[in-house]
């Protein structure tokens, strides 16, 4: 068992398919990072929700799928526009990882190259869990709480995420 995974990923929203594939990467590692991504990106229709409410939804669904928390490191990773200097970035934000669980081709290339163990994740019904078709149900008033654990989706009405959306979107032209 490796002692410290990296999982990257933006979670706008964090939904079904992101929580399937951290209990996957448990399997194998003994602690988790989970990096969550465009940290500094909040307020548009690509990434409505700022970095501390994306942590807050994944703590919420990781208590409510019973995952012992004291294995998940959750670390918001702002943006470095220079491919060649993104995963250094990344490592002084993050404690030390060994392995790299990804599918997105670039992220893979990036770590690959600074010699990292990459592994891929499996897809959990990749077209329904999948952030921007999860946005684009919402912006069009169609049911979305089924992808997304209960406690994200009381959280997301909460702070009025679904109207924050659809403003944004309107501002966007989405």
């Amino acid at each position: 068992m490796n002692n410290r995974g990296l999982y990257v990923g933006r979670f706008q929203p964090f939904h079904r398919g992101h929580l399937k594939a951290i209990k996957e990467i448990l399997k194998e590692v003994e602690e988790l990072v989970i990096a969550i991504g465009s940290a500094q990106y909040s307020h548009n229709a690509h990434n409505p929700f700022t970095a501390g409410e994306r942590i807050t939804m994944i703590r919420l669904a990781l208590k409510e799928a019973d995952i012992e928390y004291s294995r998940i490191w959750i670390i918001p990773v702002p943006d470095v526009h220079l491919h060649m200097l993104w995963v250094s970035a990344l490592e002084g934000y993050t404690p030390n990882f060994q392995v790299v669980y990804s599918n997105e081709p670039l992220t893979r290339r990036l770590f690959t190259e600074k010699k990292y163990e990459v592994k891929k994740i499996q897809f959990f019904e990749r077209k329904q869990y999948n952030s921007t078709f999860i946005r684009q149900k919402m912006l069009k008033d169609e049911s979305w709480k089924s992808f997304i654990p209960k406690s994200v989706v009381d959280y997301i009405i909460k702070i009025d995420g679904i109207n924050r959306l659809r403003d944004l979107a309107r501002t966007d032209y989405l």
